[in-house]
């Protein structure tokens, strides 16, 4: 079971290192395009909101409350009762998204004033921000739609997963990265604001996902007719696990939304700080984290329904050493070396004009967005050990507190740090929410971290340490401010060759070897 974990987190990781790699190359070339102004500021709004109820519902609650249901009816009735459900769950998920999303593209306006109120008060006052708004409620028509193709297409995932599919799931987010580069370089110049070619990508972007994935599940023998099925058993019993699950893994996304509500009140430029700040961010807690929670969450489900408890608490212990093992570095190498990454990839054409300095104002939000790296990567580990027993009552009671906690940081760090606050704020409240996760599982005795994991995260932070000082040194060394993007690749390159080869190394000489991470061992008493 060990190898096969490890083996699957590597699929998923590789694929999704594909997509994070696109997804950079996307974000670069929409910070070419639009900069960090008020068109990029705008798109990136009425591309988030979207984002944030596919995350919410569909990544979040939905694939949080269906995984484990689906993992017992598939243990416990075999396929055909399988093929039932899905057919059940996509008619019903289907047809409830279909409302919402034809409410939301005529409502776009209203939606556009509820998130983006300071913009609603302009255009109703006539101030200098009416323009966003109205630019706002016009891409929300493009970007709505994706809510409904995404959520089907985690729904397609998700039985993927299940069934130990993982690379399709993990491949399908390439294609939007595609369709959204492919828009913005050919029907940039078709618009006078070349805003409205990012939105269309997004929409052509999540019919491309769905289009995608439904022959794999057709292959798997799982593509039915789909049936609107609001009282079947297994769907009422989805649907009480999705409420409260909106509350728990889904936190991130509702502070970074709350964030970007706030931000759209600051400076020009604040929402898209923060948005490339959080999408360095993304690049390793989606290539670790989520990678990690993918696997695990069925591997779980499936450890539950066969009452395996102890296998279950080794297995957790084994997924928070594989992100710790991941997430301590990333968070000392980003803060290290992230003005370079930045320089590489945004400081051009639009981005790199204007009076403020961009490169120097998103570094400083990737510093602020990298101290709750490892507590988002934790928190990815951590949610899985509550949703695969069916219990989502918990969690619901931890985000509760940890949404409360963003919302005080928030108010308190923001009129001092401006945008800065909201990323430092959504870190605190991470690194709160995670420590609560595990209380809460160590409470129950479904989890207690081992001495050797303890030990492990010991010598994850020193080996950090090291690796960190001795790449900030190096930086200093080279010279790359002003250089062309050649040299910038080439040292970028160097600093990032130096940093694995110095960190591995000295966890070696601390004794951690490549079965440390591949072994599931047994929990100390």
């Amino acid at each position: 079971m060990a190898k096969g974990l490890f083996k699957s987190g590597m699929i998923v990781s590789a694929m999704t290192m594909l997509s994070r790699i696109l997804g950079l190359v996307r974000d670069a070339v929409v910070a070419n395009l639009l900069g960090a102004g008020l068109a990029a500021d705008v798109f990136l709004f009425a591309n988030r909101i979207p984002n944030f109820f596919r995350r919410l519902f569909a990544e979040g609650a939905f694939a949080q409350a269906f995984v484990p249901v689906l993992s017992e009816i598939k243990e416990k009735h075999g396929d055909d009762e399988v093929r039932v459900f899905v057919a059940q769950a996509a008619g019903t998920l289907g047809t409830i998204l279909l409302c919402v999303t034809i409410l939301g593209v005529v409502g776009s306006p209203v939606i556009a004033a509820l998130f983006g109120t300071t913009w609603f008060i302009d255009w109703w006052q006539g101030g200098e921000n009416a323009d966003k708004f109205l630019l706002a409620s016009a891409l929300l028509k493009f970007t709505i739609p994706y809510l409904f193709f995404i959520s089907l297409v985690a729904l397609c995932g998700a039985v993927m997963n299940v069934y130990n599919r993982f690379s399709v799931a993990a491949f399908t987010p390439v294609l939007l990265n595609v369709c959204l580069i492919s828009c913005a370089v050919l029907l940039h110049d078709r618009f006078e604001q070349g805003a409205y070619a990012l939105a269309i990508g997004v929409f052509i972007g999540g019919a491309a996902q769905l289009a995608f994935q439904l022959p794999f599940l057709g292959k798997l023998g799982m593509l039915s007719r789909p049936k609107f099925a609001w009282h079947a058993p297994h769907v009422t019993k989805v649907r009480k696990l999705m409420l409260p699950a909106i509350f728990g893994v889904s936190v991130s996304q509702i502070n970074l939304l709350l964030d970007t509500i706030i931000a759209a009140a600051l400076m020009t430029g604040s929402i898209a700080w923060l948005y490339y700040s959080d999408r360095l961010i993304e690049f390793p807690l989606g290539l670790f984290g989520i990678a990690i929670a993918t696997v695990i969450l069925p591997t779980l489900s499936k450890l539950h329904a066969n009452d395996k408890g102890e296998n279950f608490q080794q297995t957790m212990d084994w997924g928070v050493r594989f992100v710790l093992l991941l997430g301590f570095p990333a968070m000392g190498g980003l803060i290290v070396i992230s003005p370079l990454i930045i320089s590489v990839l945004f400081g051009h054409g639009e981005f790199k004009n204007g009076d403020v300095d961009n490169i120097a104002a998103v570094s400083a939000g990737v510093t602020a967005y990298s101290v709750g790296l490892v507590s988002f990567m934790l928190i990815k580990v951590l949610a899985p050990g509550f949703y695969a027993r069916q219990d989502t009552k918990t969690p619901v009671k931890i985000g509760i507190k940890a949404l409360t906690l963003n919302m005080i940081f928030n108010l308190a760090l923001a009129p001092f740090f401006g945008y800065l606050g909201l990323a430092l704020a959504t870190s605190l409240s991470a690194t709160c929410n995670a420590f609560l996760l595990y209380r809460g599982l160590k409470k129950e005795r479904v989890y207690t971290i081992s001495t050797f994991s303890m030990w492990f995260a010991a010598k994850a932070i020193f080996a950090t340490l090291v690796m960190a000082s001795s790449v900030y040194w190096l930086s200093h060394q080279l010279t790359w401010r002003g250089e062309g993007i050649a040299t910038q690749l080439w040292v970028l390159g160097s600093l990032l060759a130096s940093a694995i080869f110095l960190y591995f190394c000295v966890l070696y000489v601390c004794g951690v070897r490549v079965s440390t991470i591949k072994e599931i061992r047994q929990i100390e008493e």
